[in-house]
């Protein structure tokens, strides 16, 4: 009998012993969400820090703008709790979405239009900005950065709106994308296109006070901000100039090492550079963040405004595929010691595979070669402790280890295509979104795959 009993331990063990990190029978799927609404994780960090909840917002067809509420649901339990309300909301705004949890405090940061908006003046790209809620005193919400539409604009001030926060690891640093007020009139007035997205950080050094106007449309913030990324209207053609910036994220969880050893805070994205045939391409582009932020350089951020760069603040373009068949990348993101940038791009049959590149610069590597194209959908993201990156392939959820130099599927092949995937702080969790009908019309619900052990 004891024999018997060691043998069965034994065949446990060479069981368990076999079985990769792709298996998919280490992967359990839950639906957590089924009401007849959106939950939309909109490709954000949605875990809280124990990993127990995920939050989402509740936006329809009138987007963010006209959105109520942020809610999140128990991983465990499937409980639903509402964690803001938009006071006054209409459908002109002011609205909130896109929400991020802090790294290790139930704190979240999410868009938040202007309160004061109007039919006339309703919610807009420059007409935001990023909202902050501590769970742990929710009835006194604070606006991360402040707003100055009046030149010379507060140093530490904005003037437009706010986009994509996201926290750094250490909660000090806010990134986000902008799009500033005073260019957006320009372009309605003139039908040139001035009003361009770039990228900029907050920190939280302390408040910027403003003066404020009748209209609502200046205000303190409890964060310093400023633009770190200079777009212009008219790139030249076949240079590094950029006339957009965006999909931006942090460069490794504290950045990347420099040649000194020191490591480099940093956050990568991408820059929209024209060709020398004119045609727009998405490359990847760094761009290092220095320690102050209130220090500016000589350098315009936007050409129109008085926002500078701060010193420091260095952008360099790390990938050239203009020249290539199938020319542009698309999702970039980064390894958790940052000494990996991985973005998508086409092969030479036109299929979406996955590139590395050093976020000091050289030369590419294609990790993936698939038949068929890697889906956008389930864009790139890097599973927490572990060397391996997530992304959507044939409706199928597939990790790639860096290194087993080899691809898994952790997935059956679904049939509504996940999207906007999310990983829990430990990795054993990934959560993302599916289209299913629900009442006789289709919501985006929330879903997780968990590992077994």
């Amino acid at each position: 009998m004891r024999n018997m009993i060691f043998m069965i331990l034994i065949s446990l063990v060479m069981i368990y012993s076999c079985q990769k990190e792709g298996d998919t029978t280490m992967w359990t799927e839950k639906q957590l969400t089924f009401d007849a609404k959106n939950h939309d994780l909109d490709d954000n960090y949605n875990f809280s820090p124990d990993g127990q909840w995920l939050v989402y917002d509740i936006r329809d067809e009138g987007g963010i703008g006209d959105n109520p509420a942020i809610e999140k649901v128990n991983v465990k339990t499937g409980e639903m709790v509402t964690v803001y309300e938009v006071p006054n909301q209409a459908p002109y705004g002011p609205g909130c979405g896109a929400m991020n949890y802090h790294p290790t405090e139930n704190k979240l940061v999410f868009i938040h239009g202007l309160f004061n908006c109007t039919p006339e003046n309703p919610y807009q790209q420059w007409h935001r900005f990023g909202m902050i809620i501590d769970e742990s005193n929710p009835d006194v919400p604070i606006i991360m950065d402040a707003r100055d539409i009046v030149k010379p604009t507060t140093p530490g001030a904005l003037s437009g709106g706010t986009h994509s926060h996201r926290w750094s690891a250490d909660g000090q640093w806010i990134g986000f994308t902008y799009n500033d007020a005073h260019l957006a009139t320009v372009e309605q007035k003139t039908g040139k296109k001035v009003n361009l997205r770039t990228v900029g950080v907050s920190h939280n050094t302390g408040p910027v006070s403003v003066e404020k106007l009748p209209s609502g449309e200046n205000f303190d913030g409890a964060w310093f901000s400023a633009l770190i990324v200079k777009v212009v209207p008219d790139p030249k053609p076949g240079s590094d100039q950029i006339i957009r910036a965006d999909g931006d994220r942090w460069l490794g969880t504290y950045g990347y090492k420099i040649t000194d050893g020191r490591m480099q805070q940093a956050r990568t994205f991408l820059g929209h550079v024209k060709e020398k045939n004119g045609n727009t391409v998405k490359e990847v582009f760094v761009v290092d963040v220095p320690k102050r932020i209130d220090e500016p350089s000589e350098i315009l951020a936007l050409q129109g405004t008085d926002l500078y760069i701060p010193r420091g603040a260095t952008q360099r373009r790390l990938t050239y595929t203009t020249e290539w068949k199938h020319a542009g990348v698309a999702r970039v993101t980064s390894s958790e010691n940052g000494s990996i940038i991985s973005f998508l791009a086409k092969d030479a049959a036109g299929r979406y595979q996955i590139y590395f590149i050093p976020p000091t610069g050289g030369e590419l590597a294609q990790v993936t070669h698939h038949q068929t194209t890697i889906q956008l959908e389930g864009g790139l993201r890097w599973q927490p402790g572990k060397n391996a990156i997530s992304y959507l392939l044939d409706n199928t959820l597939m990790l790639y280890s860096v290194s087993e130099k080899k691809s898994y599927a952790i997935s059956k092949q679904h049939k509504m295509t996940p999207f906007n995937l999310a990983w829990s702080h430990d990795g054993r969790v990934l959560a993302y979104n599916k289209i299913l009908p629900t009442g006789g019309q289709n919501y985006k619900q929330v879903f997780v795959l968990r590992k077994s052990n």
